[in-house]
């Protein structure tokens, strides 16, 4: 038998590359973005009670109702923006779930989507499966800034969405009041949907701000809100996000949605939902892994590696140019082999494999892991 793959250039990713490259020579991995810490033991505990009190069959297609109100209420806390519980919010299989379901429901063939590179990797192939056009713009180093006159400039009538990320991955950029002004006006009186992921809101830093589409009333007309409990809380295995987006597109959404996952694992929405009863547990987070990005930065200021302070997210860059002229994801491999260290080359995530000399760190680790990690960063 004879088949053509759907897509015919999509090896194995980069995280699962480096990973194991890491376990093979027992490297320190702070490639792929996962804690090595466990998560809050209250949260556990409400999980395993909402099993034990019989939250074990399906739960609604949108989701348990309990947390989409808790949803809602956290966005009016933090954005002063409302999403009706009942119809504007969805909980879904993680975020990548939600950010494939948004492009299978409105990206037709020959429709074009704008992404910014360096993109997370998921964005292309889930344009391409449903025979869209991505039209990729490449962010402008050092700073991963926007040329929104490029953005005004492809857009065009066969433009269906533009797909940001912010807190960004994998540079640690985040989008300005005026980026999202500039979006605004470039988007306002057309069909664009706009796909915002949004799932490291809650890990930003030095008195910056997440600019959420749901600040701007005509981009929130028009946005889908991609967020992540896994990312939030520390459990990157249990694979609940949700989306928030207004009635009318949340109606397509559930559409696609309904013949997809239907809907996710009713216990740990049950324990979520309490979990978020206290909005401390999402209010923190900053604090949190600011202290942990700043021991990092503290440990390494000395070394031959240059950087500037992430903005938001729990990865850090790191420029590696006054120490060799390697291609990134050799010097990547050579130092997980030979100093026993993994991280995730940035030329993978660019338009034509950019190499600017770039390695992405995940800090969401122990004290310890880090110490151990900027230890052999200062040596090299």
């Amino acid at each position: 038998m004879q088949h053509n793959s759907k897509l015919p250039n999509v090896g194995t990713t980069i995280f699962s590359t480096m990973s194991k490259l890491a376990k093979k020579h027992n490297a320190i991995n702070l490639s792929q973005g996962f804690p090595d810490f466990g998560s809050d033991q209250k949260l556990i505990d409400l999980v395993n009670n909402a099993m034990n009190s019989g939250y074990n069959q399906y739960a609604p297609m949108a989701g348990n109702l309990e947390l989409r109100e808790a949803i809602s209420k956290k966005m009016e806390i933090l954005y002063q923006s409302s999403y009706h519980p009942e119809n504007e919010i969805t909980i879904t299989a993680g975020a990548t779930q939600a950010i494939f379901t948004i492009i299978n429901t409105f990206v037709k063939p020959k429709d074009e989507v704008i992404i910014f590179k360096p993109a997370y990797d998921s964005y292309q192939p889930s344009i391409e499966l449903n025979g869209g056009k991505v039209i990729p713009i490449q962010l402008e180093t050092p700073n991963f800034s926007i040329d929104w006159n490029n953005v005004k400039h492809q857009v065009n009538g066969n433009t269906k969405m533009i797909i940001i990320n912010t807190p960004h991955n994998p540079s640690g950029m985040v989008f300005s009041q005026n980026d999202m002004l500039q979006l605004q006006s470039i988007t306002k009186d057309t069909n664009i949907v706009v796909l915002s992921d949004e799932v490291y809101e809650h890990m930003i830093y030095d008195d910056e701000k997440h600019q959420s589409v749901c600040l701007f009333p005509d981009l929130k007309s028009r946005s889908f809100v991609v967020a992540s409990f896994c990312k939030t809380f520390h459990n990157t295995g249990w694979r609940v996000g949700y989306c928030c987006a207004p009635k009318e597109l949340m109606d397509m959404f559930m559409q696609i949605h309904q013949f997809n996952v239907f809907c996710v694992h009713h216990p740990t929405q049950k324990g979520i939902a309490d979990y978020l009863q206290e909005p401390k547990h999402y209010l923190r987070l900053s604090e949190f892994y600011q202290k942990k990005r700043d021991l990092f930065l503290n440990l390494i200021k000395d070394s031959k590696f240059n950087f500037k302070p992430s903005k938001g997210t729990y990865f850090q860059i790191l420029d590696y140019s006054e120490i060799t002229e390697e291609y990134d994801l050799d010097y990547a491999k050579r130092l997980t082999i030979k100093s026993r260290l993994a991280s995730i080359p940035l030329s993978v995530f660019n338009e034509n494999n950019l190499d600017n000399k770039v390695l992405r760190f995940c800090f969401a680790k122990k004290d310890d892991t880090l110490k151990q990690a900027a230890e052999i960063l200062s040596n090299i």
